[in-house]
């Protein structure tokens, strides 16, 4: 398992300097995945048979809190 420093400098790499955030959404969507959050919600999801709710938590945060680019 990466320490949070290794996921915050593979996130800063590969996610902030590659794709612009659109809004909050975006942002917090990327933080989980780089640190292996999306991945572990996803396999319960899956388990569970239920969907998570991230593309529409994604969606809400993006409208509340746009970002200007």
């Amino acid at each position: 398992m990466q320490s949070l420093y290794g996921a915050i400098a593979n996130y800063k790499l590969y996610y902030m300097e590659n794709k612009r955030s659109k809004g909050l959404g975006d942002t917090v969507a990327k933080i989980t995945k780089a640190t292996g959050i999306k991945k572990v919600v996803d396999t319960v999801a899956k388990t569970v048979k239920k969907d998570c709710g991230c593309a529409k938590r994604q969606d809400t945060l993006n409208r509340l809190f746009p970002y200007n680019n």
